[in-house]
């Protein structure tokens, strides 16, 4: 992940929509933050839509929906108006179960569950800050997916913070805590996965 941006400047949602499409930021607190140039690898792929797959095929008929980055959520501090708003990210994968959160750009406010499946470039970023972002604003449980050491972390919030993180192996398969009758298979997207070569 690139740091922010050496302007020191503080943008918000209403900046954001008139950049470039051609290059993505997230915003925190106000900071641009330069997402994963070229772009995910194989096995961040890979494992992102297997799990959009499994999530989006197990609520078919209920209330609750998931979606795949690329996909603003915005989160506002307290009821500001979205061009005020100064933190927008893109989870690789989330469900929403609240529709009222749900409009044509995206996603206002927290979803219920968050998976970053994490890259080199970006897994600092993800461990730290966005998982410190995600449980300012609520988000209920928020996965970790390490490909390169095939590791599953799991934070659940718990009186507003997430205590101590799970951690498990990506095989057999996993519940999601939130999400009754939802589990992530793992053997077959693992299976799949190239070595790492280092």
């Amino acid at each position: 992940m690139a740091l922010a941006l050496k302007d020191n400047n503080l943008y918000c949602y209403g900046d954001y929509l008139n950049w470039p499409d051609d290059v993505r930021y997230e915003l925190i607190d106000g900071y641009a933050y330069l997402m994963s140039p070229p772009g995910p690898d194989l096995s961040h792929q890979d494992i992102a839509g297997e799990i959009y797959f499994q999530v989006r095929q197990a609520l078919r008929g209920k209330p609750c929906r998931a979606f795949i980055a690329p996909l603003d959520v915005r989160l506002p501090k307290q009821n500001e108006a979205d061009a005020q708003i100064d933190t927008v990210v893109q989870p690789d994968v989330m469900v929403v179960c609240s529709p009222e959160k749900l409009d044509r750009r995206g996603v206002r406010g927290a979803p219920d569950w968050v998976v970053e499946v994490l890259s080199p470039s970006t897994s600092g970023h993800d461990q730290i800050k966005k998982r410190s972002v995600y449980e300012r604003h609520g988000v209920r449980e928020y996965w970790l997916v390490h490909p390169t050491d095939r590791i599953l972390t799991v934070y659940r919030l718990e009186n507003g913070e997430y205590g101590k993180p799970l951690q498990s192996q990506l095989e057999g398969e996993t519940p999601v805590g939130i999400l009754p009758d939802i589990v992530i298979r793992w053997d077959e997207v693992v299976a799949r996965l190239p070595e790492d070569p280092y």
